[in-house]
């Protein structure tokens, strides 16, 4: 068996959130209308047992994402470096995104925001790959 490092630990941990961040976001899009056919009460009481599960995961992204940088700052230059930064106005928007959609109140608010989150979180797992390659 190869050896388990703090790389490992880390990576698997950073991995493990994004799965949840951004899956649960993929899964819970795909639930919410057969959801509403079952009352709005429904819908909301879904979205808030997911918010307890994604804020966590987000938080863990966050801190395994500091320690990615710090870990990797030998690679931190040039276009890497650029990448990098994107990634974290990226990161930084769903979460605001996401934020903003659990507080919205109206129709409108609730798809633009939730798109919003569901494409930015996308994009940052993009990015993550492309650093990560």
């Amino acid at each position: 068996m190869l050896a388990v490092s703090w790389d490992t630990v880390r990576m698997f941990l950073h991995i493990l959130a994004a799965t949840v961040w951004v899956g649960g976001q993929l899964t819970l899009a795909a639930l919410v209308p057969a959801l509403r056919g079952l009352g709005t009460q429904v819908t909301r009481a879904a979205a808030r047992r997911f918010n307890q599960v994604a804020w966590p995961a987000f938080a863990v992204l966050v801190a395994t994402g500091a320690w990615n940088i710090a870990a990797e700052q030998d690679k931190i230059t040039g276009s890497y470096r650029t990448t990098l930064i994107i990634k974290l106005v990226v990161v930084a928007a769903s979460g605001i995104t996401a934020f903003l959609h659990a507080r919205a109140r109206h129709a409108a608010s609730l798809a633009v925001f939730g798109a919003l989150t569901g494409l930015t979180a996308l994009g940052a797992l993009f990015l993550g790959t492309l650093l990560a390659g």
